[in-house]
C-alpha cells in the first residue's frame, strides 16, 4: 500500500505545494488541496451516481432471475447474460469508479500526512535520516501515524542540531504556518478542555452528517429501510465516525481538519449531485430507455384471427419475440395436432367397437 500511496501521492504532491505556495497556510492550504481535489474526482461521482440509479431499475429484474431459477445456477448465469446483452447493462460499471479513487485516496493520504516531502520537497532519504536522529539521538518522541509533523516542530525547536538539512530546507521548515484561527495544526489534541479537541469531534460529527446526505441524497436510504442489511450500515457508519474521533485523538490535528474538510464538501457534493443528477429522474430516463428497447425488439407479423361470425382473416400484430415465440410453439402444437391425431384416434375407434 506504502508504494501505491507514494506513486499517486507524487502528482497531488505538486497540486499541494502549488496551494500552499498561494496562501503560506498549511490550513488553508490543506482547504484548497482538498475542494480541488473534489472537483477534479466529480466526474467519477457523477458516474457512480448514474450507475446507482441505473442499478436500480434493473434490480428487479435481477431479483426475479435469481429466484426463479434458485436452484438452477447454470440458468440463472445465462438469464443474466441475456438481460444484461438486451438492455447493454454493465453491472460492473459502477465499481470503476470506486476502483479509481481507491489508490487515489491513497495518495491524498500520503500528500496529507508528509508535508516535508511534498511542500518542503526534500528527498526520503534525507527525511528518514532527521527522523532516525531525532528518536535515537536526541531522544524525542516521534508520532507513530505521522512522523514528519513531529520532525517538522523538533527542527523549529532546535534547527541548529539537524545538520543533515541545508539552510534552504532549514529556513522552509521553520516558516512553514501551522495556524489555523489561533490554533498550532501540527499538534496532537488529547482529552482536555482545549481548543483542539475541537477537530476530533468536529471530524466524528461531520462524517455522520456525510453519510447521512449521502444516503439521502441518492436513494439509498429508503431502500435500507426493511432490509435487515440497514442495521449493519447504521452499526458501520456510527461505528467508523467513532473510530474517526479516537483516531483524530492520535495525530495532529492537521489530519483531523483535513478529514472535517472531506466531510464537508462531500456533503455538498452529495447536494449537488441530487440536484443535478436525481436519482428518481434518472430511474426515470433509463425505464424509459428500457422500454424503447423492448419497443424496439417487436416485430410485426401477419396472424390469422377470426371475426366474431366465425370468419378468418389476416391482420397484422406488432409482438415481442417472448410473444412470437409462443405463437410459433402454438402453431407447431397445431400442425402436430393435424398430422398426427387422426392416426391417435384410430385405435381408440377400433376399442371402442
Amino acid at each position: 500500500m506504502n508504494f501505491i500511496s507514494e506513486i499517486f501521492g507524487y502528482p497531488l504532491g505538486f497540486l499541494m505545494q502549488g496551494c500552499y505556495f498561494l496562501v503560506q497556510n498549511y490550513a488553508v492550504a490543506l482547504f484548497l488541496f482538498t475542494l480541488v481535489t473534489k472537483i477534479l474526482l466529480f466526474p467519477l461521482a457523477v458516474k457512480q451516481q448514474k450507475s446507482t440509479a441505473q442499478m436500480a431499475v434493473f434490480q428487479p429484474k435481477i431479483t426475479e432471475i435469481n429466484k426463479k431459477f434458485a436452484t438452477d445456477k447454470r440458468r440463472q448465469q445465462e438469464e443474466m447474460m441475456k438481460l444484461y446483452e438486451e438492455y447493454g447493462y454493465n453491472p460492473t460499471g459502477g465499481c470503476l469508479p470506486m476502483l479509481i479513487q481507491f489508490p487515489i485516496l491513497f495518495g491524498l493520504i500520503d500528500v496529507v500526512y508528509k508535508p516535508l516531502t511534498h511542500i518542503v520537497r526534500i528527498p526520503s532519504d534525507v527525511i528518514q535520516k532527521a527522523l532516525t536522529f531525532a528518536g535515537e539521538t536526541l531522544n524525542l518522541e516521534l508520532s507513530k501515524v505521522n512522523p514528519q509533523v513531529s520532525l517538522i516542530n523538533a527542527v523549529k525547536a532546535d534547527p541548529g542540531s539537524f545538520e543533515m538539512f541545508n539552510a534552504e530546507q532549514i529556513h522552509k521548515i521553520t516558516n512553514i504556518n501551522f495556524n489555523f484561527f489561533g490554533i498550532d495544526m501540527s499538534a496532537t489534541p488529547h482529552f482536555a478542555l482545549e481548543p483542539l479537541v475541537v477537530v476530533p469531534i468536529l471530524a466524528g460529527l461531520t462524517m455522520i452528517l456525510s453519510s447521512w446526505a449521502s444516503m439521502k441524497f441518492s436513494g439509498s436510504g429508503q431502500a435500507m429501510q426493511g432490509n435487515p442489511a440497514g442495521g449493519m450500515s447504521k452499526f458501520m457508519l456510527y461505528g467508523m465516525s467513532l473510530f474517526s474521533v479516537v483516531f483524530a485523538f492520535q495525530v495532529p490535528a492537521g489530519v483531523g481538519l483535513y478529514w472535517i474538510f472531506s466531510n464537508v464538501l462531500l456533503i455538498l457534493q452529495s447536494y449537488l449531485l441530487n440536484k443535478i443528477y436525481n436519482p428518481k429522474k434518472l430511474a426515470v430516463e433509463y425505464e424509459a430507455k428500457v422500454a424503447a428497447i423492448r419497443e424496439a425488439k417487436k416485430k410485426k407479423v401477419k396472424v390469422e384471427v377470426k371475426d366474431q361470425e366465425g370468419h378468418k382473416k389476416t391482420v397484422e400484430k406488432v409482438l415481442t419475440e417472448k410473444e412470437l415465440n409462443r405463437l410459433r410453439l402454438a402453431k407447431a402444437r397445431e400442425l402436430d395436432e393435424a398430422r398426427y391425431g387422426g392416426e391417435e384416434s384410430k385405435p381408440q375407434d377400433s376399442e371402442s367397437k
